[in-house]
């Protein structure tokens, strides 16, 4: 069966994030006050064969921690849906 993951990865709050420091400082220069914090990650979408959902699960989380993210610095979520006949993930996917 096709599934389709999303994989969010983060700096983790330990590490310094220079380009989210950077935009929130270009935000607060565009007056918006109310900006306490900016974190800049990375959104994957992976579509693949699995046998089932279980198996697509433990084979994204293995790839999230092997080369989609650092695991020195970054932390990772994830979704795993089944696609549908369009080819989109069955009820949108959630982030």
């Amino acid at each position: 069966m096709r599934y389709v993951a999303t994989v969010k990865v983060m700096p983790k709050k330990t590490v310094l994030d220079p380009q989210g420091s950077a935009v929130k400082g270009a935000l607060l220069d565009l007056g918006y006050g109310g900006v306490k914090d900016v974190r800049i990650g990375k959104n994957i979408r992976v579509e693949m064969e699995a046998p089932s959902k279980s198996a697509a699960r433990a084979l994204v989380e293995e790839m999230a921690r092997k080369i989609l993210s650092n695991p020195v610095i970054e932390e990772f979520e994830f979704a795993v849906i089944p696609m549908d006949s369009s080819g989109e993930g069955a009820g949108g996917i959630a982030p």
